[in-house]
């Protein structure tokens, strides 16, 4: 059965669906509860929901904004439920959002930024130019600019490490994606080594981005627009 994903409003949320949403971040680390899901509601412009047979399978928080003049699709808080669908749930997700992002942005590339907990989050950024960390790559003064101006974006400017890209907790959970590999073995060990220095105790997380261009995101409308 294909997964069924819908994109709408955050104030379109019922109690009801935040309750889903709890339900299926109760068996990861993020810490993800009704209240603090609710608050989202109110932080964030939209929210993808992915779903199979009725059955929430992920969601994701985002927005469509610019940061001085950059288009960039914000993805707040996320979830992937632990089973054996989760690899699908999340492209359908993510593709969803990016799809939005080219009617939004026509013919321009978009930056894609948010905060991980796990390496496995790396895969959301699957098709993706320049991702930042990546292994092997040392980071330019305008790829920490923008670890710095997402980390402002996310409410954390002081926290911000731009040289690791690693966003200092303050103790309580963070709106991050939330996502683990079906066969953590399987992860790089070079890009698992960028969490290592993370203190999950404290809601560590690391701040990631790509860049999804322009003609990749105009094939995902088609010649029409639709």
């Amino acid at each position: 059965m294909a997964i069924d994903i819908e994109t709408k409003d955050t104030t379109a949320l019922s109690d009801a669906e935040l309750s889903e949403m709890a339900d299926i971040c109760a068996d990861g680390p993020a810490g993800y509860d009704v209240g603090l899901l609710s608050k989202q509601r109110e932080e964030w412009v939209l929210v993808t929901q992915a779903r199979d047979g009725g059955k929430l399978l992920g969601f994701s928080f985002c927005t469509l904004e610019r940061i001085g003049g950059t288009p960039c699709v914000l993805i707040g808080m996320a979830s992937v439920k632990r089973g054996a669908k989760r690899d699908s749930a999340l492209k359908a997700v993510m593709g969803d959002q990016l799809r939005r992002a080219v009617l939004a942005f026509p013919d321009e590339d978009v930056l894609v930024g948010t905060r991980l907990i796990d390496p496995a989050g790396f895969q959301a950024f699957k098709g993706l130019e320049d991702l930042v960390p990546r292994p092997g790559h040392k980071a330019t003064g305008e790829e920490r600019a923008w670890s710095r101006r997402l980390s402002k974006r996310f409410g954390a400017e002081s926290r911000i490490d731009d040289r690791t890209f690693v966003l200092a907790g303050d103790g309580n959970p963070c709106g991050a994606l939330d996502h683990e590999a079906l066969k953590p073995d399987a992860v790089a060990a070079d890009v698992v080594a960028f969490f290592k220095s993370l203190n999950h105790k404290r809601h560590d997380s690391l701040i990631a981005f790509g860049w999804a261009m322009a003609e990749d995101l105009a094939a995902r409308v088609g010649p029409a627009g639709k």
